[in-house]
C-alpha cells in the first residue's frame, strides 16, 4: 500500500498542484471536490466534506452530518486531459465511522467476506459507449464528422474507426499515462459506437477504473465536440452499450485461478467450483439484472425476440436468456477461454462497485450450495423460438425494471450484497419507473393520435 509520503512525492514529480477527492453516487455517478495539493492531508486524515442530501441515493437528509470522502492513497491518479490535475478514489466516513451508503464501502465490506472464504475476485470489463452529439431541441445524432460512419455493419470498419481515431488514441494514450495496460480498441457494432480495452485487475480496482475510465471519455470526447455517453440504449435502431464483464476467483493465498480445470469433462476448461459460481449466477438472475441493468432505459438493449429487432447491424448481441456455453456470444455467460468467464449482460449504465458485489455474492452463494447450472448450450440461442426455449427449461431475463425489481424483493443473498443501500435502491428506482410510466412519448403520439 502506498505511503503518504511516497505519494507526496508522486506529486511533486508529476506537477500536481490540486486533487479531486472522488466518490460515486447510488447510480455510480462520480462526484468531486476540488482540493489545493498542499491539503493531502487534509483528505487523508478526515476528508472533504459533502452534504448527503445534495447528492442521490445516500441516506442523508438535510439535518444529517456531513459526509467526509478520505481518499485511497493506492488510486493515486495523474489526469491525463489536463496537467497539474489528480484525482483519489475515496471512501466516505460520517462522524469518523465508515458510511455504508457508500457504494465503494460497501463493496469493500463484501471483498472483506470474500476473502474470508479463501478468494479473490478478478475482473475486466468491456467499456462500450458511444459518441454522440446533441441539437437545441435535446434530440441527439450520431458523432459523425467526416461523415462516413453511416454503414449498416459499422464493426471494426476502418473508415469508422478513423473518424474517431484522435479520440482513441487519446483515450488509449491517456489510459497508458495513468498506468493501466490498454491493449485495443474499435469502433463496435453501432454507429458511434466505440469499445477501448485495458487489463483486468482485482475487481476493486477494476470498479475504480471504470468510473475514471467514464470521467476521461466524458473530457477527451469534449475536446473533439463530442458528448461520450454510456447510457445502455441511446438509439432505438443501434444496438445498445454493455459493460460486458470477464472474470475469473482466485485463490487469495496464492493467486491461483480456481475456475481453471484442463480435465474438464464438459471440455469448456472449466472446475467444479466454476460450474457452481454459475449456478449461483443462475439462481439469482432475477434479481442480479436489477442492479446490472438498473435503469428504465436498459431494458430496450435487454429484449427478448429476434435479433433482428432494434438494431440495423442486424444483432443486439444482448444475451435475454439464463444460459451458458462456450465461445458463443448468444449467452448469457460465456466461456471465453479455459477457467475464464465472460456475462455479456451487464449495462454499461451500471454501478461498478454495486453490480460486483452482488455478482460475487451470488457466484459465491452457488458455491457454497453446490448448485449445478445444467449442461452447456451449444446453439445459437437467436434462432430458438420461446417455445423450444421454454421446452429446455431456460428462463429469460425480466423484460422491464418493474419485473426485475419485483425479483430483487424476494431474494434476501443479493439484497445482502447492497446492505444498507437496498432500501434506497429500491426506492429511487421505483420512482424512476413511476416518472418514466407517467411521460408521454413521441411513439405514442404518432401511434395513436389520429387512431380514435
Amino acid at each position: 500500500m502506498a505511503t503518504r509520503e511516497e505519494v507526496r512525492q508522486r506529486m511533486k514529480d508529476d506537477g500536481v498542484e490540486y486533487l479531486l477527492a472522488q466518490f460515486v453516487d447510488i447510480n455510480g455517478s462520480p462526484k468531486v471536490k476540488l482540493v489545493p495539493a498542499s491539503h493531502l492531508d487534509d483528505v487523508i486524515d478526515e476528508g472533504a466534506g459533502f452534504a448527503g442530501a445534495a447528492v442521490m441515493g445516500m441516506g442523508q437528509g438535510p439535518h444529517s452530518h456531513d459526509m467526509l470522502a478520505r481518499v485511497d492513497l493506492d488510486t493515486y491518479t495523474p489526469v491525463p486531459w489536463r496537467d497539474g490535475l489528480a484525482r483519489f478514489a475515496s471512501d466516505l466516513f460520517v462522524d469518523d465511522e465508515p458510511y455504508m451508503f457508500c457504494s465503494r464501502q460497501n463493496f469493500k465490506r463484501v471483498l472483506s467476506e470474500v476473502k474470508d472464504q479463501g478468494y479473490v475476485f478478478n475482473v475486466g470489463i468491456e467499456p462500450e459507449h458511444f459518441l454522440v452529439t446533441r441539437a437545441d431541441d435535446g434530440s441527439i445524432s450520431v458523432w459523425d464528422p467526416k461523415k462516413v460512419d453511416d454503414l449498416k455493419k459499422p464493426c471494426y470498419d476502418f473508415k469508422g474507426m478513423c473518424n474517431a481515431m484522435d479520440y482513441l488514441q487519446d483515450m488509449m494514450d491517456g489510459i497508458a499515462h495513468v498506468g493501466w495496460d490498454t491493449y485495443q480498441s474499435d469502433h463496435e457494432d453501432a454507429n458511434g459506437q466505440y469499445e477501448i480495452n485495458f487489463h483486468y485487475s482485482d475487481a476493486l480496482t477494476t470498479a475504480d477504473r471504470y468510473t475514471f475510465f467514464k470521467m476521461m471519455s466524458s473530457q477527451f470526447a469534449q475536446k473533439h465536440g463530442a458528448i461520450a455517453t454510456h447510457m445502455a440504449k441511446p438509439f432505438t435502431d443501434r444496438t445498445g452499450s454493455a459493460g460486458h464483464i470477464h472474470y475469473h476467483v482466485a485463490d487469495a493465498s496464492t493467486g491461483e485461478n480456481v475456475f481453471l480445470d484442463e480435465n474438464d469433462p464438459r471440455g469448456l476448461g472449466l472446475s467444479e467450483m466454476a460450474y457452481h459460481f454459475i449456478g449461483g449466477i443462475f439462481a439469482h438472475a432475477p434479481a442480479l439484472c436489477a442492479v446490472m441493468s438498473p435503469t428504465v432505459n436498459c431494458y430496450k438493449r435487454l429484449q427478448v425476440g429476434s435479433a433482428l429487432t432494434g438494431s440495423r447491424s442486424g444483432f443486439l448481441w444482448t444475451p435475454a436468456f439464463v444460459s451458458y456455453g462456450d465461445n458463443n456470444r448468444t449467452q448469457m455467460i460465456r466461456t471465453a477461454g479455459p477457467g475464464h468467464l465472460e456475462d455479456r449482460t451487464m449495462s454499461a449504465a451500471c454501478n461498478p462497485y454495486l453490480a460486483f458485489a452482488a455478482y460475487v455474492t451470488a457466484g459465491l452463494d452457488g458455491v457454497a450450495r453446490r448448485l449445478d447450472p445444467g449442461e452447456p448450450n451449444p446453439t445459437n440461442m437467436y434462432e430458438l423460438g420461446l417455445d423450444e426455449i421454454a421446452r429446455r427449461g431456460i428462463r429469460m431475463l425480466p423484460q422491464s425494471l418493474p419485473e426485475s425489481l419485483d425479483a430483487l424483493r424476494e431474494d434476501e443473498v443479493v439484497q445482502g450484497a447492497l446492505g444498507v443501500i437496498y432500501d434506497e435502491f429500491v426506492d429511487l428506482k421505483e420512482s424512476e419507473w413511476k416518472e418514466y410510466h407517467r411521460q408521454v412519448s413521441q411513439w405514442e403520439i404518432d401511434r395513436y393520435l389520429t387512431m380514435f
